[in-house]
């Protein structure tokens, strides 16, 4: 009962349980945003940043969201396809912006509605009070592991 804390060995692979988690959560979001609008849960999260953050320039929207630039340059060509994001030109002919478009607000609003539900879910299944020291488990995670990552 008395383990000194360095006697504590972690077992299993901590990238696999985080990612089963992920997936886990992930499919109340997905089915809950698949049903009302057909967007999957990284496109509402995505829009969601632009809306709130736009219009702003592709890196910065990538560091916002702690996403490499490839992967943003990827999930952004569908909604620019769609015509919910648009880019516009930036402050000299290399740069550019990305600013969500009023079909984007209206899709995210709808969508906004079955994230709400997805949460709710969640955090029925889970309880309140787990989910709130999961999110401050994961905030203190995040914080260490991006600190480590600015050394």
């Amino acid at each position: 009962m008395g383990q000194e804390l360095s006697a504590v060995r972690p077992q299993g692979c901590t990238h696999m349980k985080v990612r089963q988690l992920s997936r886990l959560v992930g499919r109340y979001y997905d089915e809950a945003h698949g049903q009302a609008t057909g967007l999957k849960s990284t496109q509402y999260a995505l829009l969601s940043f632009v809306l709130k953050l736009g219009p702003l320039r592709p890196g910065d929207l990538a560091a916002a969201m702690r996403l490499d630039a490839s992967t943003l340059s990827r999930n952004l060509q569908p909604l620019v396809a769609q015509g919910w994001v648009r880019q516009l030109p930036g402050e000299d002919a290399r740069s550019r912006l990305v600013e969500i478009t009023d079909e984007g607000r209206a899709v995210r609003e709808q969508s906004q509605r079955a994230w709400k539900k997805a949460q709710l879910k969640v955090n029925a299944v889970l309880g309140a009070e787990r989910v709130v020291a999961l999110h401050a488990l994961l905030d203190d995670c995040i914080g260490l592991l991006q600190a480590a990552e600015d050394a």
